[in-house]
């Protein structure tokens, strides 16, 4: 079927946040849109409502009749349920949401798509805010919130679509990954270490999935790769396109140096082949920021946007939603949400909370959540990963049964080793047990970091009440 031919559409799993932002991208052009999940609440319930698409609770045949005209399904969904079978009985026209994107609001545009193992939805939101600033309007898809926009979604009226170029499958019938859907004319390439251990055998399949990108960028497009990644270097041994490397490295045609950290915001110089081009200053901290800037900036350039405009842009970009998310600060307590989920991840996150504040202490207090998270493959990794901070809480790994035993990182086995690194570290379930704990020694110049890609049982917001509520009684 043609997508001129469709008229409605339907989501099956539209909770997700990817699927329910796509569902208001179909409304707003126009679309009848509707769909079900088995977990809907707020915040994407109250999401869907305001966009006045109808949620069917639970999944049932009776939902799809009469037929819509696409039926999307997302890649939470497996065999088994009752509306996938149905589709597939009945021979629906069906997609997946990489590819709904790709056919109704790529397709015929100037695609960018950013990638990486981190920081790829902080970079995508930073391109989209800087082509915004400068007057492009651009579209995007974006797998957070920046909150220079408020939704992690827009069609846009310029020839340019920024859209986050996830590595994760498609959907049950499609394991290739998403990014392969979205026609790149200019990929940036962050960083590339193993990652979801669920789907991706080891880092060579990963390695394989990134090669089929880079593959079908065409001849006239460009690869902006970060050359301080060693694994990104070697994927681009071969590339048809035209390439830019940036970093840190002597070697690479975008370079930074000079860095100054402060409180409110981080500065650099930024240097073409060599030469000085820019003072460039962002309010984000550390230096995986400084490596999403550069990689921005570089590729701002090539899309013909000014330099004053990218820096203005740059310097205005207010950051991503739960990425080092200041909640609030009170009695010299500070505390900070993250969306950190690898152990990676974890380090970076820490090393720029040190970077911003390096005479106080900091509390690093993380949940391991993912399906790669909970892996014992991960565990050595998370030895040295909080070595920068003062004191550590791990939460007990969350939804333990959804990874085989003999396969489960053992979180006791990694506060031993923190320990044995000279770090104060214990594992403490989120609760009562937790929030009492963290209330009975917070001092005044402590930082207070959550790491979690869940909600972590509310342990930020609640922790921050409870401050308000000690302070308020004193």
């Amino acid at each position: 079927m043609h997508p001129g031919e469709i008229r409605s559409v339907y989501f099956i799993g539209i909770c997700g946040t990817g699927m329910a932002s796509l569902a208001a991208m179909f409304k707003q052009r126009g679309y009848r849109v509707e769909g079900s999940d088995e977990n809907v609440y707020p915040p994407m319930s109250t999401f869907l409502q305001e966009q006045q698409i109808p949620i069917h609770h639970g999944f049932h045949a009776r939902h799809l009749q009469p037929h819509p005209d696409l039926v999307i399904i997302g890649n939470a969904m497996t065999r088994g349920n009752p509306e996938v079978e149905y589709v597939l009985n009945e021979k629906l026209y069906y997609t997946s949401l990489p590819a709904a994107l790709c056919d109704f609001f790529i397709r015929g545009r100037y695609s960018c798509v950013v990638t990486g193992t981190h920081g790829k939805t902080t970079t995508a939101s930073m391109l989209a805010w800087v082509l915004q600033n400068a007057g492009k309007q651009p579209g995007f898809f974006i797998g957070g919130i920046p909150e220079n926009f408020g939704r992690g979604y827009q069609l846009g009226e310029g020839r340019i679509f920024v859209v986050e170029g996830d590595e994760y499958d498609s959907a049950f019938f499609d394991k290739g990954a998403k990014f392969l859907h979205y026609l790149p004319d200019l990929v940036i390439i962050n960083n590339v270490e193993y990652d979801h251990a669920d789907i991706y055998a080891d880092l060579e399949e990963i390695k394989t999935a990134f090669h089929r990108l880079i593959r079908i960028v065409p001849g006239n497009g460009y690869i902006v790769a970060n050359y301080d990644d060693e694994t990104v270097r070697e994927l681009l041994n071969t590339a048809y396109s035209r390439l830019c490397f940036f970093g840190r490295h002597p070697e690479a045609e975008w370079r930074y140096e000079n860095v100054v950290h402060s409180e409110s915001e981080t500065q650099f110089d930024v240097l073409h082949r060599g030469e000085k081009v820019a003072r460039l200053s962002i309010r984000l901290a550390g230096e995986h920021n400084i490596r999403n800037a550069l990689a921005v900036f570089a590729a701002g350039t090539m899309l013909g946007v000014p330099q004053q405009e990218l820096l203005d842009g740059l310097k205005t970009f207010r950051g991503v939603r739960r990425r080092l998310t200041r909640i609030g600060e009170i009695g010299q307590i500070l505390v900070l949400d993250d969306f950190a989920h690898h152990a990676t991840a974890v380090r970076e996150t820490i090393r720029a909370v040190r970077q911003r504040y390096p005479y106080r202490r900091l509390w690093a207090i993380f949940e391991p959540r993912t399906a790669s998270a909970k892996r014992k493959v991960f565990e050595s990794q998370y030895y040295r990963a909080f070595d920068e901070a003062d004191q550590v809480i791990l939460a007990p790994l969350h939804r333990p049964d959804k990874v085989p035993e003999p396969e489960r990182l053992s979180v006791q086995r990694v506060v031993e080793q923190i320990r044995k690194r000279g770090i104060q570290a214990q594992v403490l379930e989120p609760g009562e047990g937790m929030l009492r704990f963290l209330c009975e020694n917070a001092k005044a110049g402590d930082i207070f970091l959550f790491m979690s890609n869940g909600n972590f049982s509310d342990m930020p917001g609640l922790f921050w009440k409870e401050l308000n509520h000690k302070r308020a009684e004193s």
